[in-house]
């Protein structure tokens, strides 16, 4: 109602961020490049856009041609500086994406540092890669990266948006013009030729720039605390289950949404992105849960939040609850998918040649 009282600090915030990048357009503050290929992937609005996913699509591609590592922040983790994931590394010592990352892609290097370039110096020390992935930072602007994957959500365009805290933007939207691609992520399908060119049109896309269009692929439902034990949706559906949706996320809705096909009863906890559980979250969960008068029903939560809820301590009552998450991955729409392969494949081995 009274949103309107934030735009001033808009204005402000806004002018600051811009003195930013212009010290960085005119190197005033200097950006530090590296002899190996990088790729950043990021987003100007807070949240939402499906960097991980892209991410782990990334990671997917390359993994058997080229080593690779990945570099995180780590954003929430009770730890600090740099840190190389292993195996059995707990979220809150890495961060939860990293350790998604890391749990699908055991043999890669996940690493994690808010300083990038420190970062990267000791990726480069400890393993030698052929390629880094950058996991969210288009505006981590002291790492000049070789080529800049930005995401922009379909539901929410970055030109429709306005500087945080009276919208949602990091940055002014102008500033998509550092990016070599651009992708447009939860785009519906099928969509038309006219709706790509209208979405091309309102971003200004510079000629040096692709557009690409994707969207989310769900799978089926796995269990927090079985890895062997799987469920689909379908069956879920046609045995008329209810659903309790658990998310610690930015954006619940599409999920909601669409989880709203396979049930005619899903109740939704919704806790801030990032959330770290309690034992009185769960004490909730589990009594909203009982509270549902349907023997046929789950839990169901996102693959990011599986991976703090599946290191809780005293969960013993929690865990013998159907409990399952539901994996993501994104596909490309209009069979461009080879298309981008081939400019991210290109990018890596002709930056390779250019070194030898």
């Amino acid at each position: 109602m009274f949103k309107w009282l934030l735009f001033p600090f808009s204005i402000i915030y806004g002018f600051f961020v811009s003195m930013r990048n212009l010290f960085f357009d005119y190197n005033i503050i200097r950006s530090h490049e590296f002899d190996l290929p990088v790729i950043n992937v990021g987003n100007i609005t807070v949240g939402g856009t499906g960097k991980t996913p892209h991410v782990e699509y990334l990671v997917s591609l390359l993994k058997n041609q080229f080593n690779i590592a990945t570099l995180s922040r780590g954003y929430k983790r009770d730890t600090n500086g740099f840190l190389i994931a292993h195996d059995k590394s707990p979220a809150k010592k890495i961060g939860d994406e990293p350790k998604q990352i890391k749990s699908k892609f055991p043999k890669i290097t996940v690493a994690v540092d808010a300083d990038r370039v420190d970062g990267i110096k000791k990726i480069i020390k400890k393993i030698k890669p052929s390629a880094i992935i950058l996991d969210d930072a288009f505006q981590h602007r002291y790492v000049k990266s070789g080529l800049s994957i930005l995401l922009v959500d379909y539901n929410k365009p970055i030109y429709e948006d306005k500087l945080l805290p009276y919208g949602r933007l990091r940055e002014s939207y102008h500033e998509h013009k550092r990016a070599d691609i651009i992708i447009v992520s939860k785009s519906p399908e099928p969509i038309s030729p006219l709706e790509k060119r209208l979405f091309s049109k309102n971003l200004k896309l510079y000629p040096f720039q692709q557009l690409y269009f994707t969207k989310i692929k769900y799978k089926d439902l796995m269990s927090v605390y079985n890895s062997e034990t799987s469920v689909s949706l379908n069956n879920c559906k046609a045995e008329n289950y209810s659903f309790l949706l658990i998310t610690g996320i930015a954006n619940p809705k599409p999920l909601k949404k669409y989880l709203n096909k396979f049930s005619k009863n899903v109740q939704h906890i919704g806790f801030r992105d990032h959330h770290s559980f309690s034992k009185r979250n769960l004490e909730k969960i589990i009594k909203e849960f009982e509270r549902i008068q349907n023997d046929k029903k789950i839990i169901i939560t996102t693959e990011k939040d599986a991976m703090r809820l599946s290191e809780l301590k005293n969960i013993d009552l929690f865990s013998k609850l159907p409990v399952f998450y539901l994996p993501i991955e994104i596909e490309f729409l209009n069979n461009e998918g080879d298309k981008f392969n081939k400019r991210i494949i290109d990018f890596i081995k002709n930056f390779n040649k250019m070194r030898i």
